[in-house]
């Protein structure tokens, strides 16, 4: 079960729509700023395969601008998998 949390960066403007953008995404929690342009995501996705395809949809979308990594957990690493 990877989870992970991000500072998204949306481009010039485009706050609003990269929020709905990453909302429409399954196993995605957005939480967009009060006073920046800036959102945090936090992904919990149930498997590899899972956060693999959801990553390749986050690097498609045409409203983010970069994505920053803040913090990743994934369960199968503490078990040695």
């Amino acid at each position: 079960m990877p989870i992970f949390s991000y500072l998204a960066m949306p481009k010039s403007g485009a706050k609003e729509v990269l929020c709905a953008d990453l909302a429409a995404l399954s196993h995605c929690e957005v939480i967009p700023s009060d006073n920046q342009e800036v959102v945090v995501l936090v992904t919990d996705t149930p498997d590899e395969t899972t956060e693999d395809k959801l990553q390749k949809s986050l690097n498609n979308l045409q409203s983010l601008q970069s994505l920053s990594l803040a913090f990743g957990y994934d369960d199968q690493e503490k078990q040695g998998r």
